[in-house]
């Protein structure tokens, strides 16, 4: 069966690896690079056309009004020398005056004028050698102007101008001011265009370089690398997005870590009792051993240490793993410690100590009252192991500036300064207290350490070999500030 699901979860391993592989090659993909250079020649080219529209709509609308003032400059100047004519002709049309608009006419290619007299007779129209009469000219969408014709402050007639186009009267040098114009806004969409490209390009470098790194990261810790980081810095979305996975990297690799830990450890603790209870139950059964009340007694008192063992270790496991935060209220100290000693006053009783309560009125701190008293119950458990009969063990709840505090003291064994620094490693236990019937696990104070460390506080050992030991708890105070910051912590 376990050979089974072992093949099963290898089948379904291999088949969750392929499946990106066989999604990447499904369809056309365009990589982000690509994109991003894609919709910055779409923006330029949206700019460019739209201000190329803007600037011939602008460019029509100027040469249409320069147009309409040559037009008005004609027709003024054909006036006045056809008045200059008229005049000379003693008020004859024919005499000289239609010469002069004749001349006039002949100066421009497709410039049509006409000249009608002051009752709208039409005397001249170069489109036609014959008089056409009253026939009015239409405004068919051409430039047209008009210019009174002035005889000793009289007018006498109209001169009428008529161009078909707006780039009828241009000169050679408008001509070129325009096409030129035209060139350059060419040029400057072609400049525009890879520019465009040249930007994209190193913005879009700029964002795929970290999300390459993320994603390299996260291929090699997906691999069993739990070392990768991004080692991305800074303030922007990406670089948050890779602080945010480093720390879940963190994680992952501190689990991993406790994961290993865990195993080597139990496997070490766990390989002494079970071979001794292996070769005891192999002695009874060869017949070497008689299966009387006392080996049975001893090979129940060795499974139930190991049942302690695997509780104790799956407490510290899910305590360091903190897959379920610790509900922090308002906990009155003194009042739950004296429940500490009550509870154990007996047990202390019966090892044969004796047991002192010392305590500030009212010291609340802030904090998970079952961890702060299961904390307490593991140094004074630990007190017991290793005081001998007639020592006194006492626990103190003091009130400090900033932290409650949490004292057990004993008059046992003690520590050196080399064991003080080992007392809260997991499995460690001092060579004193392993012959006692009662020896620890080696588990008790490292649960304390984790708890204390989960709020925010620090644990303080002291001892000298023979002199006792003294572990003191520093929690933080009670305050509506700091119940504030836990509220606003857990709604997040």
């Amino acid at each position: 069966m376990a050979a089974h699901n072992n093949s099963f979860r290898s089948a379904s391993k291999q088949e969750s690896s392929e499946l990106p592989d066989r999604q990447e090659k499904k369809g056309f993909t365009i990589s982000f690079t690509k994109r991003v250079m894609l919709v910055a020649i779409a923006v330029s080219l949206i700019t460019i056309i739209s201000t190329i529209v803007v600037l011939s709509a602008v460019w029509n609308q100027h040469f249409q009004s320069y147009t309409r003032e040559n037009v008005q400059r004609v027709a003024d100047a054909t006036a006045v020398a056809i008045a200059d004519g008229y005049e000379q002709a003693h008020g004859d049309w024919y005499g000289g005056a239609l010469s002069a608009a004749s001349s006039a006419s002949s100066l421009y290619d497709s410039v049509y004028l006409q000249v009608r007299t002051a009752d709208g007779t039409i005397v001249y129209d170069d489109r036609s050698d014959e008089v056409l009469g009253s026939v009015n000219v239409k405004e068919d969408g051409s430039n047209v102007a008009t210019a009174p014709i002035m005889v000793n402050g009289e007018k006498v007639g109209t001169v009428l101008v008529r161009v078909p186009g707006s780039e009828t009267l241009l000169t050679k040098f408008d001509e070129d001011f325009r096409d030129k114009s035209y060139s350059a806004m060419m040029f400057a969409a072609v400049i525009a265009l890879i520019i465009a490209m040249i930007v994209g390009a190193i913005f879009s470098r700029a964002i795929v370089t970290p999300i390459k790194k993320i994603t390299n990261a996260a291929k090699a810790l997906k691999e069993g690398d739990y070392s990768a980081r991004t080692g991305l810095s800074g303030s922007d979305e990406i670089a948050r997005l890779g602080n945010m996975f480093d720390l879940m990297a963190d994680s992952v690799e501190a689990n991993r870590k406790l994961e290993r830990r865990l195993v080597t450890d139990v496997a070490h603790e766990l390989r002494t009792p079970l071979m001794a209870i292996q070769s005891t139950v192999e002695a009874m059964i060869d017949g070497v051993f008689e299966p009387d009340e006392e080996r049975l007694e001893t090979l129940n008192s060795e499974v139930q240490r190991l049942s302690r063992l695997v509780d104790a270790l799956l407490k510290l496991s899910r305590l360091e793993s903190r897959t379920k935060p610790i509900e922090r209220k308002k906990v009155d100290l003194t009042e739950m410690l004296s429940a500490v000693v009550q509870t154990h006053q007996a047990y202390i009783h019966d090892a044969g100590l004796s047991l002192e309560f010392e305590y500030d009125p009212h010291v609340y701190v802030f904090g998970d009252a079952d961890l702060l008293r299961q904390a307490t119950a593991n140094l004074i458990s630990n007190a017991v192991r290793y005081t001998p009969e007639g020592g006194t063990i006492t626990v103190k709840a003091h009130k400090g500036d900033l932290m409650g505090q949490i004292v057990v003291q004993d008059t046992g064994i003690g520590l050196t300064p080399e064991e003080a620094k080992m007392v809260f490693q997991r499995f460690w236990r001092a060579d004193s207290g392993r012959a006692r019937a009662t020896g620890g696990l080696g588990i008790g104070l490292s649960v304390v350490k984790e708890i204390v460390d989960q709020h925010n506080g620090w644990v303080r050992v002291e001892g000298h070999p023979n002199e006792g030991a003294c572990f003191t708890i520093y929690i933080p105070l009670y305050s509506e500030n700091s119940r504030k910051r836990n509220t606003k912590r857990n709604n997040k």
